[in-house]
């Protein structure tokens, strides 16, 4: 007979980011179905959901909720940085642990959680290796004004110049600022060869319908090629055909033309990594993520967090968007995270050494 092991969700309904909530959301849910109809795990799932509205100030008191007033020790959810660094105080409080499961900028590894998409030297180094020799070296940089916006470019910026490219731009806009007219003439001045989008939400919306309607301009009517390490099928129907052409880097692609994405798709792995690591394993959900890998790894199960930072491996896929359905360009096999891009990257064309530190 399966035990029952209650697990929280917290993701908004509503906001500006909701399609990449709701994607997430769906994921988990359907991970959960899977589990609990899987005979061959003696563990399932019951859902303790709070829903932050897409408000900041509500993440941390429902985070709080969940953990103090029901036995879910493990947390499925939040989409931004900015809502991720305001929970860990309270899983740090009450012991809790956050399975997070979207892309993010890196320089992170809490004890308290499980970093299951990708971070940069799985996403946006492998796509700026590709798209410096196949698009140009001058880049244009934007993004929402915090954290995830800010290493992005960061990062991108020493990437950029490590292989003699130049950076003809690095702006940010609030989250959900749609007030582009600034940035749009500074790109048809400047007319870059590639856009790293790091905006979210409304934000990324308007500004690839912006962008769109500029290309429709005679010496725009090719335009600089957009790319994102965020934006995914999810992101389709909100961004309508302006988002045709853009590059998108992440470990997951749908293989048929589904709409959920990486978002969905690393959601529902995350469930099912957490019921491995349960099952065969009474009140292991009590653990420490640090203690609980290591009992799963001394059991002979090889889990897809690392045990020194808790990121998982993944692979590496570089996709154009096409006629609404993403098309792959490039693979790369499955990475080992460096959160911290503590390995040494040698820069395109032969170029000096670069490390970057935290």
């Amino acid at each position: 007979m399966k035990r029952v092991v209650d697990i929280g969700l917290l993701l908004s309904g509503s906001g500006m980011y909701a399609a990449l909530a709701g994607a997430s959301r769906a994921g988990v849910l359907r991970g959960v179905d899977e589990v609990n109809a899987d005979p061959r795990l003696d563990v399932s799932f019951r859902v303790v959901e709070r829903d932050p509205e897409g408000r900041l100030d509500r993440y941390a008191p429902l985070c709080r909720e969940i953990l103090r007033e029901s036995g879910a020790r493990h947390i499925f959810g939040c989409i931004t940085s900015a809502s991720r660094k305001e929970v860990i105080p309270e899983l740090e409080r009450f012991d809790g642990v956050l399975w997070y499961p979207v892309p993010y900028e890196g320089f992170e590894a809490s004890e308290h959680v499980a970093y299951m998409h990708a971070c940069p030297n799985q996403h946006l180094l492998p796509l700026l290796e590709w798209a410096l020799p196949s698009l140009g070296k001058r880049a244009y940089l934007v993004g929402s004004n915090y954290i995830w916006g800010w290493e992005m470019a960061r990062i991108a910026r020493e990437r950029v110049m490590a292989a003699a490219g130049e950076v003809l731009g690095d702006r940010y806009l609030p989250v959900g600022d749609t007030d582009l007219d600034h940035i749009i003439q500074e790109i048809r001045v400047l007319k870059p060869d590639f856009i790293l989008n790091s905006l979210v939400g409304d934000s990324s919306y308007a500004f690839l319908a912006r962008l769109a309607e500029l290309k429709q301009e005679a010496e725009f009517d090719k335009g600089p090629t957009v790319l994102s390490c965020n934006f995914t099928e999810c992101e389709i129907t909100s961004a309508g055909e302006a988002a045709e052409g853009l590059v998108s880097a992440g470990p997951w692609f749908e293989p048929n033309g589904g709409s959920g994405g990486s978002f969905h798709e690393m959601a529902r792995q995350s469930v099912h990594e957490l019921a491995s690591l349960l099952h065969g394993r009474p009140r292991a959900e009590v653990l420490p993520l640090p203690e609980l890998l290591r009992s799963a790894i001394s059991s002979g199960h090889k889990p897809r967090l690392d045990p020194e930072h808790h990121h998982a491996r993944q692979p590496t896929i570089i996709a154009r968007l096409e006629n609404g359905r993403f098309r792959e360009i490039k693979r790369l096999p499955t990475l080992r995270a460096d959160p911290y891009l503590t390995a040494r990257s040698h820069s395109l064309q032969g170029g000096p050494w670069l490390k970057v530190v935290p």
